[in-house]
């Protein structure tokens, strides 16, 4: 088989793989690079250049400053000011949680924001007496919406950016994207609220982990250690409160510890001890300095310190943490290293509105300070990216080349034009709107924009067109992932927690559908000409 017949057959196979979801995501990814060059469509080299693209060290960047924002609490601030002043009416509550939803999802990624809100939004939900399942799905289609802001909301923003530049075009600006984003966030919105209740069920939803609350977490302390915990002191920026269990085989078993003490290894002060419900003669309850216990396996004890401290015990193979150190840390508003986040944050965005450096210069900038400052440490860094999300798109970014190279883009291309003719760009636009729709609802909206990119570069060279609107509607199609829970991570987030069914989304998302194919064919072209 020629070069081209190869690509086609590779594509095949791993939009099959990819529905399938029987196989992880990178290991499609990683097996259509070895594919490409196993059957010498690209040499090695070209195969595996995805993972020094610059367009995918950006990306893996963008995870580190997103862990930041996270882990200093500035999205638990956030989501803590949408809960205070949503108030308990379905649509103003959908509408507030939607706008915040947008706004973080702009700069911190969609799942990012969606993870922020999550917790807070289903605690407010049942607090206001509605189901939570009438306001999750509008926070998973609100935060898509809102990555439509700015140039880093998504991965596929930046795919179109580098794929319009590369073509012949420019690179979109920073906030450029907005032009198209805020009115889709304003349909998004309106959508979600007016139609939530007719469309979306009510059901309740199944558990799931929730984000620790300081203040419930120090009423339950409270009442389980009968000591007096004040939420503002126990819980701040510095300082925190860790509740452990005495691990098998610890080196602290036989000790006498009581409250007032401190722990040898980290100087934590020791809050409580207690016995669980061992009512025996070494039992505590912590009610003061004078009462001990001589500890034993299973045993709990309330230990108060500095955060990066906390963090250190409750690793230490002597005790088990009942709830993990940052968890609680996240739950601060406003934490440890915020303001350097912010500061970061917003110098990164600074270069990528002006220019004056390379996108993943920039992201690689903003996440070296970010470790040079001690937001994060290293092994923090580590954890943030999402190693799949990078793999993926490093995995399928050889693909698009290949359409190119191989000609496989202009067939497509040629076979678009032999149906619709020469005459109409927007037909063209619509059918390739219409691919990019229908593909992402069951494969990575990323994974998608990157195979149909080079079917609608070929297209708008055939019709000697510019190539910016084609990339626009694009980015537009790619975000318009509404029917089914696979479509994105983010729908995915939400269907637990909500007590959704596969077949929930489509009811909210085909109306939403129309408007986003609608702005993509109608609207994209008025303000970025062909």
């Amino acid at each position: 088989m020629d070069p081209a017949t190869w690509t086609f057959l590779i594509l095949a196979v791993a939009i099959v793989a990819f529905v399938s979801g029987r196989v992880p995501l990178a290991v499609v990814s990683l097996g259509v690079a070895l594919a490409l060059w196993a059957t010498g469509v690209l040499t090695l080299n070209e195969s595996l250049a995805g993972f020094g693209d610059p367009t995918v060290l950006f990306i893996a960047s963008l995870f580190v400053v997103s862990e930041s924002l996270d882990a200093t609490g500035v999205t638990a601030w956030l989501g803590q000011q949408v809960v205070t002043r949503a108030g308990r009416g379905r649509v103003r509550l959908t509408v507030v949680i939607g706008a915040m939803a947008a706004v973080l999802a702009a700069f911190i990624s969609i799942n990012g924001a969606v993870a922020a809100l999550l917790p807070v939004v289903v605690v407010v939900a049942v607090r206001a007496g509605i189901v939570p399942s009438k306001l999750l799905i509008p926070l998973a289609f609100a935060a898509s919406a809102g990555s439509l802001l700015t140039l880093t909301g998504t991965p596929v923003n930046i795919v179109v950016s580098e794929a319009a530049a590369a073509a012949g075009g420019r690179e979109f600006g920073f906030f450029e994207f907005a032009l198209v984003g805020v009115p889709l966030v304003v349909l998004t919105i309106s959508v979600v609220a007016l139609g939530g209740e007719r469309l979306l069920p009510s059901r309740s939803p199944e558990h799931f982990g929730d984000v620790p609350d300081p203040n419930e977490h120090a009423q339950t302390l409270r009442a389980s250690y009968d000591v007096d915990l004040d939420t503002g002191v126990v819980f701040s920026a510095k300082e925190g409160v860790a509740e452990v269990l005495v691990a098998p085989r610890s080196r602290l078993i036989g000790r006498t510890v009581s409250a007032g003490m401190t722990t040898r290894d980290e100087d934590l002060v020791i809050l409580a001890v207690r016995r669980g419900d061992d009512d025996g003669p070494n039992a505590s309850r912590g009610t003061g300095v004078t009462g001990s216990l001589v500890l034993q396996a299973g045993d709990a004890v309330l230990v108060q310190g500095p955060w990066a401290a906390l963090t250190r015990y409750a690793q230490s193979p002597d005790v088990i943490a009942v709830t993990p150190p940052q968890s609680l840390q996240r739950a601060v508003p406003l934490g440890r290293g915020a303001k350097r986040a912010l500061v970061i944050l917003a110098l990164m965005v600074v270069l990528l509105a002006t220019g004056l450096v390379p996108p993943a210069v920039a992201g690689l900038l903003a996440a070296g300070a970010i470790v040079l400052t001690g937001v994060l440490t290293i092994p923090q860094t580590y954890r943030a990216i999402s190693w799949t999300t990078v793999i993926l798109i490093a995995g399928m970014v050889p693909l698009s080349d290949a359409f190119i190279s191989t000609g496989a883009a202009g067939r497509v291309a040629d076979v678009v034009l032999g149906i619709i003719g020469s005459s109409s760009p927007q037909l063209a636009l619509l059918v390739l709107c219409l691919l990019t729709m229908v593909l992402g609802q069951f494969i990575s909206n990323v994974a998608t924009v990157l195979i149909v990119t080079p079917i609608a570069v070929a297209t708008a060279q055939s019709l000697d067109l510019s190539v910016l609107p084609f990339m626009m509607a694009l980015t537009v199609a790619g975000a318009a992932a509404f029917l089914t829970p696979v479509a994105t991570p983010a729908n995915l987030m939400v269907l637990q927690p909500g007590g959704y069914r596969f077949g929930d989304y489509w009811r909210l998302g085909i109306p939403l559908m129309i408007g986003y194919l609608l702005v993509a064919v109608l609207y994209v072209p008025v303000v970025w000409p062909f």
